[in-house]
């Protein structure tokens, strides 16, 4: 099993995280190593039940971190190279692996290669790297001003992105994020990848995909996982709607997915509304975080999830603001009433650490309606099996055939048969 397969990550976006402003440093400023308040969460992370610490941009940027000037460089307003190879090293003595965010689709008009093609034009020796637009400039992503897409026609630009990939996997990150991973042709992926994994055959690649044939950045692009967006809107639509006909669509949909690879699981992330903002009841947090915690893929909580912080996303400039917020220096700065939530997450994380055959497991759904669900989540003859209760009366049904045991959550378990208060939810498992 790759190791991977055992990670729960803890994601943050640091240029928010840490406070950061919104606009680059001016040239002559110093460098500010804000990075450094990252270490003084990694017992947090570890507390959680998290061993992976996934980061958002890191790299020198005009605005955001998503129009990186400079793979090679940390932004000033995080610190310089060192403070992220500290961070490394510290996350790495409690057992704590880092992945990085490649923003490899695109780049900012500041990149030194773009620059240069503003000054030359076809003269320069970068023209190919960029495509023309039609009617004059060149293509941007997603009609985007500022982010410049790249030509991965162009076998310079897989040079580039294999030597960026490979020079910080040699400082010792576990891995990559791949942003807009869904907007790169499959074979410029598949040949970043092999050359990646000639050298570097543990690290972990996974891709951000909104859309599309999930399985084919794996078995065309080379990529090891992608963001499972499916499941995500699932679970919080479904329970919206109370409409868990939905979830368990899309849970079919997972299964299949893994014959082919082990999807990277997650119930919020930097670019949507916090899951406590989109549920319409709050109640149903808890049935989105079993959910994550009992059905196959590589789970990732973003961070302040685990305390139910609130953000709604909104299309606009800075409009991104309310769910990347600063944080305090440490988790002693918390509020307090996001404590009940974060234990919770304690407990159920701890559960998957217990069965880390999860990872992998096949979803069966036994009871569906409207408002309840029953599914076992299975590998071989090992088995847990979880009830949900969308409802805001009382429900019951009944249990797959087997020898359940309560383990987790305020329903009863009594034989063959479970019992759930309104809105509420268990776990079972075989003795």
């Amino acid at each position: 099993m790759h190791w991977s397969e055992h990670a729960v990550w803890w994601h943050v976006y640091p240029l928010g995280f840490t406070g950061a402003e919104h606009r680059a440093l001016p040239p002559s400023a110093p460098p500010v190593p804000r990075l450094s308040r990252l270490a003084d969460w990694l017992d947090y992370l570890v507390a959680l039940g998290c061993n992976g610490l996934a980061l958002g941009p890191v790299f020198a940027s005009e605005t955001h971190g998503y129009d990186t000037v400079d793979h090679f460089r940390v932004d000033p307003r995080l610190g310089e190279e060192e403070d992220l190879l500290r961070l490394v090293e510290q996350a790495s003595r409690r057992g704590v692996r880092v992945l990085l965010d490649g923003v490899f689709n695109h780049v900012g008009r500041g990149f030194p290669a773009f620059a240069d093609v503003t000054a030359h034009g076809p003269a320069s020796p970068y023209a190919s790297w960029f495509r023309p637009a039609p009617g004059g400039g060149h293509v941007t992503f997603e009609g985007h001003h500022r982010l410049v897409a790249l030509n991965h026609d162009e076998p310079r630009v897989a040079d580039y992105v294999t030597q960026v990939m490979t020079h910080w996997l040699e400082r010792g990150v576990a891995g990559w994020r791949l942003d807009a991973a869904y907007a790169v042709p499959l074979p410029f992926w598949r040949t970043v990848t092999a050359r990646v994994r000639a050298r570097f055959p543990e690290a972990w690649l996974m891709g951000e995909v909104i859309h599309g044939d999930y399985a084919a950045y794996v078995t065309d692009g080379g990529l090891d996982s992608v963001t499972q967006y499916e499941l995500w809107k699932a679970i919080w639509s479904s329970l919206n709607d109370r409409n868990l006909f939905e979830l368990a669509w899309a849970l079919d949909r997972h299964d299949a997915l893994l014959e082919t690879f082990v999807p990277y699981t997650f119930v919020g992330n930097h670019d949507v509304t916090r899951i406590a903002s989109r549920l319409h009841d709050e109640r149903h947090l808890e049935h989105a975080l079993v959910v994550l915690c009992t059905v196959a893929g590589i789970p990732a909580i973003y961070s302040g999830d685990e305390q139910a912080f609130r953000g709604v996303k909104e299309e606009r400039e800075g409009g991104d603001d309310a769910i990347r917020p600063e944080f305090p220096d440490d988790p002693a700065g918390l509020a307090g009433h996001g404590r009940p939530y974060y234990r919770l997450h304690q407990d159920l994380i701890g559960f998957r650490r217990r069965h880390p055959w999860l990872v992998r497991a096949r979803t069966t759904v036994t009871t569906l309606t409207n408002t309840t669900m029953v599914y076992t989540a299975s590998d071989g003859d090992r088995g847990v099996t979880v009830a949900l209760n969308a409802a805001d009366d009382p429900a019951e049904a009944d249990l797959p055939p087997g020898d359940w045991r309560h383990a987790a959550g305020p329903g009863r378990v009594d034989g063959p048969r479970v019992s759930l208060p309104a809105a509420g939810w268990a776990i079972a498992t075989r003795p």
